[in-house]
């Protein structure tokens, strides 16, 4: 599947600019060469729950147990991340590339929909989707503005296991699964 900003002919595009000043396509093309995991970050309950697909997530601690989820500036998540104080991280597995598909648009589900669409028969606060490899429960922690997006670090408060399978993962602008 191919992502909304996909990276085509990456090495040509590297190839061409190579020795030249850095811009946003050639770092966007050289950083397509990183393959990523993706998940679903979550935030919300009922009506207010909103949903996007991310491949920005890094462990960044053991003790205490830390991960930082990157978010756009101008991202309607944005501002509710930063209201809420918790949210949620689903690991998806190579099987909810349509759940990745659906949450990476602009014009995503939102509340009730949305959590019918992760399969939370009665959602709670920050909803984790039904099938993900593991997803993650969290309470912010802090957040650092950098450059045209918010790091927002969350202190692990609650680890859901899911079914063993492969991951679904994010190279040089399209999905597929990863190996298992």
């Amino acid at each position: 599947m191919q992502l909304p900003h996909a990276i085509s002919g990456t090495a040509a595009t590297l190839a061409q600019r190579a020795g030249a000043e850095p811009d946003p396509d050639s770092f966007r093309a050289a950083m397509g060469l990183f393959p990523t995991g993706v998940a679903l970050l979550s935030t919300g309950t009922g009506d207010d729950l909103e949903v996007m697909t991310i491949n920005s997530l890094t462990s960044i601690s053991l003790d205490p147990l830390l991960v930082m989820v990157s978010v756009r500036t101008g991202a309607r998540m944005q501002p509710l991340l930063a209201e809420r104080g918790t949210f949620a991280v689903s690991v998806l597995s190579a099987e909810q590339e349509q759940l990745c598909r659906l949450f990476a648009r602009r014009d995503r589900p939102r509340g009730h929909d949305a959590a019918v669409l992760l399969g939370c028969e009665r959602p709670g606060a920050d909803p984790v989707a039904r099938g993900a490899l593991t997803a993650l429960r969290c309470r912010t922690y802090a957040e650092h503005p950098a450059g045209d997006h918010v790091l927002h670090i969350g202190l692990v408060t609650t680890i859901v296991p899911g079914p063993a399978g492969a991951p679904l993962l994010s190279h040089r602008g399209t999905v597929g699964p990863g190996p298992h």
